[in-house]
């Protein structure tokens, strides 16, 4: 890579920094769990550039939005001005990853600043992505403008669709290249928050470690980050399971609802906090294909769009086993009651995701789930058959719903008699176009605009990229105009199938 030497330099406080304290962030995860942090100095930016500021997420944090636009502010979003009470750690976990364990996994190109009080009194973490090599690293530690614009947009699609998730505070473009396979492209810097970032891999390292206090250290850390009640629960470890267990149910039936593919939900993706994180190889569905997935590495479909309740409950299920020294003495009995806990997650998931269909139904929650389910199966099954753009038909319910059925049809090729007897069946339960307008969005993340727009601002122009943030981040209202007409619709008819890549 050229200018690498000048990358990699570590940076001392520079002139332009003086006078503009760094905001002081909390040490929780490295003071309290020091065996899973490793200290780590972002690298040099030689010509850091602001592309994006989420002002919300500033604001909630109490950090000036004129502040992180300065110099030093921006410097500050790149981990080279922090302050000297803390020092970034890039956080230790462990994973399986296509169904193999990695003993250690953890964070190659990322570093945690530290974490700050939002609005509420909440802690959040200051993470950074893209800042240099690690001791963990696997390629280069670096990170381009293209993929972290890319998680700014998704944190904040997701966000506005009701879906747990990391969110972006911000995206620098670093004035370095990034050079990756050959390619050359602009590098950048990400810094999200999230609630935390405690991973299913964090507890497969301290178990697989054989420290049982590491272990009780970290779900106790973990039960105060994110379910205090428990430390009132008969047994807080066993109620923390049950927690984690019910919001990892909830946030998959969200995905299925929305038709989104994550891509790798490899144990070391997933966060107890059930929040959606790492956004790299995901896709969401234009016509509904149960079996699609996106990612150029997963050639047998192991994280594909049907399996992915199948994959949450396995990942649950290794969580369970380093759960397991904390539930018992025994450790058979501490195996049989995380198993017992975990199972919970096949009624759980199949409750939320009667609800959340039912809601896209535009059905009353006194209809008898068992009905409501299968409207959803039958319908899931015509769209299947015709190869139907999944968003488009749900939202196109609400003008059925008020007796036009002609957007629905339109989205058939021909007369389908079973259409028709099943929107009959459906509209004799008087459905809500109302709650199906606030259920099923206009605005998804469309792959091919997203891939358009980040292509755009990798070189140089975020016009794209601003416009489709600004629908994405209120995805339920439609616009009139012609202008905003494709942002509605999926890809072209005879456009190559879309892929995603991991590790960019």
């Amino acid at each position: 890579m050229s200018g690498g030497h000048a990358v990699t330099e570590q940076i001392a406080r520079s002139p332009a920094l003086e006078g503009q304290s760094p905001p002081v962030l909390e040490r929780g995860w490295a003071s309290t769990l020091p065996e899973l942090s490793r200290p780590v100095a972002p690298a040099r930016t030689p010509r850091p550039r602001l592309l994006a500021l989420n002002e919300e997420i500033a604001g909630d944090l109490g950090l000036a939005a004129d502040y992180l636009r300065s110099d030093a502010g921006v410097r500050f979003l790149t981990g080279e001005a922090h302050d000297p009470g803390s020092t970034p750690v890039a956080q230790v976990y462990a994973g399986h990853q296509w169904g193999e364990f990695k003993p250690i996994l953890g964070d190659g190109r990322a570093a945690l600043l530290g974490e700050r009080r939002d609005g509420q009194g909440r802690l959040r973490d200051v993470h950074l992505k893209g800042i240099g090599p690690t001791s963990m690293s696997r390629v280069d530690g670096f990170a381009a403008v293209a993929p972290m614009l890319r998680e700014y947009l998704m944190g904040e699609a997701m966000h506005a669709l009701r879906v747990p998730t990391t969110r972006a505070l911000a995206v620098v473009d670093t004035g370095a290249p990034r050079e990756l396979d050959g390619v050359v492209a602009p590098g950048a810097v990400l810094a999200r928050t999230a609630t935390s970032h405690i991973r299913f891999g964090s507890f497969e390292y301290a178990r697989r470690h054989n420290d049982p206090t590491l272990l009780r250290r970290l779900a106790d850390h973990t039960i105060i980050r994110h379910h205090p009640h428990a430390v009132s629960a008969e047994h807080p470890h066993r109620f923390l399971l049950d927690s984690i267990v019910e919001a990892v149910a909830a946030v998959t039936a969200d995905w299925m609802s929305l038709g989104f593919v994550h891509g790798v939900l490899s144990t070391d993706n997933v966060l107890v906090s059930a929040e959606t994180i790492d956004y790299g190889p995901c896709a969401l569905l234009d016509e509904y294909e149960p079996g699609a997935h996106f990612s150029s590495i997963d050639r047998f479909g192991r994280y594909a769009y049907e399996r992915q309740p199948a994959i949450m409950r396995w990942n649950l299920e290794r969580l369970g086993e380093a759960f397991a020294p904390l539930l018992a003495d025994d450790p058979a009995s501490g195996e049989r009651e995380a198993a017992e806990i975990v199972a919970l997650f096949d009624r759980r998931y199949l409750a939320h995701r009667s609800r959340v269909f039912r809601a896209k139904l535009g059905l009353d929650s006194r209809i008898d789930p068992a009905v409501s389910d299968a409207l959803a199966d039958a319908a899931l099954a015509l769209l299947a058959q015709h190869h139907v753009d999944f968003s488009g038909f749900w939202r196109d319910l609400a003008a059925a719903a008020q007796g036009d059925r002609r957007a629905v049809r339109g989205r058939f090729l021909g007369p389908v008699a079973e259409l028709g007897a099943w929107l009959d069946r459906w509209s004799a339960l008087s459905p809500d176009a109302a709650l199906i307008r606030a259920t099923n969005p206009v605005y998804i993340p469309r792959n091919h605009i997203v891939d358009e727009a980040l292509s755009a601002a990798a070189d140089g122009d975020l016009t794209l990229f601003e416009r489709l943030l600004e629908l994405l981040r209120d995805p339920f209202a439609e616009r009139p105009g012609s202008q905003y007409r494709r942002f509605a619709r999926p890809a072209p008819e005879g456009a190559a199938r879309h892929v995603t890549y991991c590790g960019t």
